[in-house]
């Protein structure tokens, strides 16, 4: 008869209870903390895609667009469309292979596989949603620089840059002893996503909405993949 007791399944709310418990050990209390910051930023994310599409944002992005125009000149428009680059397909896809074949070269196989998956991830979102809103594109500032065909928002620039730059300073971080040492990658990546980010409405290429909207889906999306990583079992632990 104890043997029988002890082998029956526990009730169904006892283990939603238990598996909600697994979940938040293996989350731990800061990542937990980041995807309730996750959820907040999704709640806000999708009022700003509501009041785009209903024209509400059009003027504070219009006035924007004037004042950072205003403050142009030659040699900053040099250097912010090199900026840009950082945050193109045509460098972060060569950049991902490279990146992740060093971290197998660490056997760090796990980061080799978090860096393509949350990219890929991060590229079919900006599909999807690019070709949900299908907001038109600002004219570009300068007649020389070609004006993309895709639609505008999300940023597709800030919303990639955001994952690579950040799921790489967390990759890169997390084995770094020195807090200085972790500052100073933090503190780059951060200015890199800002300035790509900055580099689309200088060049006249996005608006200011879209790019917000592009780093609020790139941070919710990399603290998703983050979030996967740490809920299921890692493999030597099936074994």
């Amino acid at each position: 008869m104890a043997a029988a007791a002890a082998e029956k399944p526990l009730p169904r709310r006892s283990r939603i209870r238990a598996a909600l418990r697994t979940v938040a050990d293996r989350l731990g209390p800061r990542l937990g903390l980041g995807l309730l910051a996750a959820a907040v930023v999704l709640v806000l994310l999708s009022i700003l895609a509501g009041e785009v599409r209903e024209g509400e944002t059009q003027r504070f992005d219009d006035e924007v667009r004037a004042t950072v125009h205003a403050a142009a000149s030659p040699h900053a428009t040099t250097a912010l469309f090199l900026v840009t680059q950082l945050g193109s397909p045509l460098f972060l896809l060569p950049m991902t292979v490279i990146c992740s074949l060093l971290f197998l070269r660490a056997r760090r196989i796990r980061a080799a596989i978090l860096l393509p998956v949350t990219m890929a991830g991060v590229t079919v979102l900006n599909w999807i949603l690019k070709a949900v809103f299908q907001r038109g594109r600002p004219a570009p500032f300068f007649v020389d620089l070609v004006a993309p065909t895709s639609y505008s928002f999300p940023s597709g620039h800030s919303m990639a840059s955001f994952c690579f730059y950040g799921a790489l300073a967390v990759l890169v971080a997390v084995r770094l002893r020195s807090p200085m040492l972790r500052a100073c990658v933090w503190t780059s990546a951060t200015l890199v996503i800002g300035a790509i980010g900055f580099s689309r409405i200088y060049l006249g290429v996005h608006y200011a909405s879209d790019v917000v909207a592009g780093y609020a889906t790139g941070f919710v999306w990399v603290l998703a993949v983050a979030s996967a990583d740490r809920v299921f079992p890692r493999a030597h632990r099936r074994r």
